[in-house]
């Protein structure tokens, strides 16, 4: 039965795994802005941002052995394992806030569905059809961001947070159910079992392996320094940007969802129809350092931006911006050669991992020191003006702190040749070691998440 049901995994299973996860997850975004200022009435900028790094951190230390252990064990455990870990915090939101941060933290270790979900992807299609079946997924994550947060505060306002937590938590149960009684497992059964029993290197599980590769070569360590620098403020501005729609510029739960729609289905829009015209167009160096533009406009936007339809013009910028990333990964499959392209898509990761945990502290911090606090947090109901805090000249210190380091990431960008001789270098090391591989082609290694994961916009939540 076990050859069946690998001959019967479908892209569709992760696909509907994605969707239902995050779908949950964006249904609790009125509750869980209420919820956090409840629990930190005091620093709340501050201490989301530590709780959202301190779980991106451990994510990216723990991405590469959780990869290691599913090459050996097999996707759908692990699957099951990061699905229900990546959700278990949610019914902790009314049961008990501060175990519900706590969870939200620790859950870090284990809440890397997408580094899963890739390798499950790699396992059942071939390479020509893996880039359409990544963008499948990763049109799937902003797809149910779409909606869901609009249902949520729908929802939140007619019945309250509670009702909202329940169905969340419902829809996180039917999402483990699917994975644990549907999803097939990816991985062969002769792969599985060569590698049973075999030990987990060092070099498997050390998340900073890949970092230690990219001063090798000038045109990787261009790149990933492009990335580090523009990646690090979008990180910070995901964990951070709906408390600050709701803070500063006093959107109301409804705005906040229609905005998040709005620039959800824009995202989908540039990453397929728009991406795919600038690609031909204007080659992928030319589409990176236009998507550079694009995030540099839209968090100079942020920053000076104090009106409601300033955000809303910045958000449709935002959107444009989200070409960035999928052209570095279409830049680096260029320049590297064909058995080195998980290598250096692997650095690209563990930077952009890196990132998750270092942007959200970084952002919490900066909203620290300008004393940028939820002062007032329902402006809909607020009718003193005497009682509303001035706003200060700089309304988002940490977006133009960001806006500084996407100019550095433009400025290096444009250093990045269109051509790079990688592909040669690395093939004359990949013909001295072809000996070596085929003595082992009967017991090959298995791979690790570095080898199969490409470089897509995601976000841990």
């Amino acid at each position: 039965m076990s050859w069946q049901a690998t001959r019967r995994a479908k892209v569709s299973h992760a696909v509907v795994v994605i969707f239902l996860e995050f779908f949950a997850w964006g249904l609790l975004t009125t509750p869980m802005l209420t919820v956090l200022h409840e629990t930190f009435p005091q620093h709340t900028f501050l201490m989301n941002g530590l709780v959202q790094g301190v779980k991106g951190l451990l994510s990216f230390l723990s991405a590469p052995l959780i990869g290691a252990l599913s090459d050996v064990w097999g996707r759908k455990s692990f699957l099951l394992v990061t699905v229900f870990f990546t959700c278990a915090p949610i019914p902790l939101m009314k049961i008990s806030p501060w175990w519900y941060f706590a969870m939200i933290s620790v859950s870090g270790i284990f809440a890397v569905t997408f580094s899963v979900i890739f390798a499950y992807v790699a396992d059942i299609t071939k390479e020509h059809e893996r880039s359409t079946a990544y963008g499948l997924v990763s049109a799937t994550f902003a797809a149910s961001l779409v909606t869901s947060p609009a249902i949520g505060a729908y929802l939140s306002a007619k019945y309250g947070d509670s009702l909202v937590v329940l169905v969340a938590t419902i829809i996180s149960v039917v999402d483990i159910a699917f994975v644990l009684l549907v999803v097939p497992e990816s991985l062969p059964d002769k792969m599985r079992l060569t590698s049973w029993g075999l030990p987990i290197s060092w070099a498997q599980a050390d998340p900073f392996a890949s970092l230690k590769r990219v001063g090798k070569d000038p045109t990787v360590m261009l790149i990933c320094i492009t990335v580090f620098l523009s990646y690090l403020p979008e990180a910070g501005q995901y964990s951070s940007f709906f408390l600050y729609l709701r803070q500063v510029i006093e959107f109301s739960h409804a705005a906040i969802a229609a905005f998040i729609a709005m620039v959800g289905i824009l995202s989908i829009i540039a990453q397929t129809l728009l991406l795919t015209y600038l690609m031909k167009t204007i080659g992928n160096k030319n589409t990176v350092l236009l998507g550079l533009g694009f995030q540099l406009l839209q968090l100079a936007w942020y920053g000076f931006g104090s009106e409601p339809w300033m955000m809303w013009a910045a958000g449709t910028i935002a959107a444009m911006s989200s070409i960035t990333f999928p052209a570095v990964s279409a830049l680096v499959s260029q320049i590297a050669a064909p058995d080195q392209q998980g290598c250096v898509q692997g650095m690209i990761t563990g930077i952009r991992g890196l990132c998750n945990g270092l942007g959200p502290a970084l952002y919490g911090f900066i909203f620290f020191l300008f004393n940028v606090e939820l002062n007032e947090l329902d402006p809909e109901t607020k009718g003193d003006k005497s009682t509303t805090p001035q706003k200060p000249t700089i309304p988002g210190p940490p977006f133009l702190f960001g806006a500084c380091l996407v100019l550095l990431a433009l400025l290096v960008a444009v250093f990045i040749p269109e051509h790079h001789s990688l592909a040669t270098k690395m093939s004359t090391g990949a013909r001295k070691a072809s000996n070596s591989n085929n003595l082992q082609s009967i017991n090959p290694p298995p791979a690790s998440d570095e080898d199969i994961e490409p470089l897509l916009q995601d976000s841990s939540m």
